[in-house]
């Protein structure tokens, strides 16, 4: 017995100094970035309105024996865990399993339309502290331990399918898709379709249906695109539906300026139209990015005469 008992404690050790060899090597990657900005130049004092960047991401990749490649990635934001995910890949595309962070299918699709910083509904908030509200967009739903899998590139065609099993609104399951396609005979168009179908609260029966559909055209330095949006809901009065357009033109290899705009209607007499733009420019040299977007949104959420205007401007430095 106690022969047999060394055994099983050597080859557990061995399984042990196995596993430790097999662990991953992360590497760390951050960037250098200061961001002056003010949601709500109408609110008052948005105090310093310089910031850094404070993120770290981690990451590690290997390749297993039959082939399938595994991402492992882990994002310390603001000295917490934020962002994190693991991804195998292959032939057949790939599926990853987000903890947290990643947009549903239809979410980042929400507004494709070309910008030189960030969307018409960006950046603007209801009272400068980001706790007050932001413009209305239609973009799909999801939650934390969701599946992701974005099929293989088939003549300039991609397919994603998101799937979380419970999501926070509801006890049912949430799942949204995507299809993106770039056609290969039509070099600089890109065209695209997502659709979600959802329970927004189990104990009213509530649902919802999200549909997007865009297309963007690139010619020389010029790029421009129009993207419409529809939210069909079962509780009367609350359906909306949206509509946004973008232009860029590339000045140079360094410099790109642009203008979106995006309007969102909904359902109920007493709401006014939501109108939202914004005017950016992006300048890169060698590692550095300068950026900045100046964004409006008028009758936020639908309610007449609010109003607001806000700014973003960064400089970021990559290594």
């Amino acid at each position: 017995m106690n022969n047999l008992r060394k055994i099983g404690l050597s080859a557990l050790a061995g399984s042990l100094a196995t596993f430790s060899v097999n662990a991953a090597d992360m590497s760390v990657s951050g960037s250098a970035a200061i961001t002056f900005s003010d949601a709500n130049r109408e609110f008052g004092s948005n105090g310093n309105g310089f910031t850094m960047g404070d993120s770290l991401n981690f990451a590690a990749s290997g390749e297993m024996d039959n082939g399938i490649g595994v991402a492992l990635a882990y994002e310390i934001d603001g000295g917490a865990l934020d962002d994190y995910s693991v991804t195998f890949s292959g032939d057949f595309g790939s599926l990853a399993f987000d903890g947290h962070g990643a947009s549903s299918a239809l979410g980042a699709v929400d507004d494709v339309t070309p910008n030189a910083y960030e969307e018409a509904w960006d950046v603007v908030d209801t009272n400068g502290t980001t706790t007050g509200g932001t413009p209305l967009v239609i973009n799909g739903s999801g939650a934390d331990n969701a599946f992701i899998y974005t099929s293989p590139n088939v003549g300039g065609a991609t397919f994603k399918v998101y799937y979380v099993n419970h999501t926070s609104d509801a006890a049912e399951s949430y799942m949204d898709f995507a299809v993106d396609i770039q056609p290969e005979m039509v070099e600089g168009l890109r065209l695209g379709f997502a659709s979600a179908d959802h329970t927004v609260a189990a104990a009213s029966s509530r649902e919802q249906e999200e549909t997007t559909m865009y297309a963007t055209y690139a010619m020389g330095g010029f790029t421009v695109g129009v993207q419409a949006s529809d939210l069909d809901d079962t509780t009367a009065g609350s359906d909306q539906e949206s509509i946004a357009y973008g232009i860029t033109y590339a000045v140079n290899d360094d410099l790109t300026i642009g203008y979106t705009e995006h309007t969102l209607e909904t359902e109920s007499a007493t709401d006014a139209d939501q109108e939202s733009s914004a005017i950016g420019a992006s300048f890169t040299s060698g590692s550095m990015t300068i950026g900045g977007s100046m964004n409006t949104a008028d009758n936020m959420s639908g309610i007449a005469a609010t109003d607001r205007e806000g700014y973003e401007f960064s400089i970021s430095f990559a290594f």
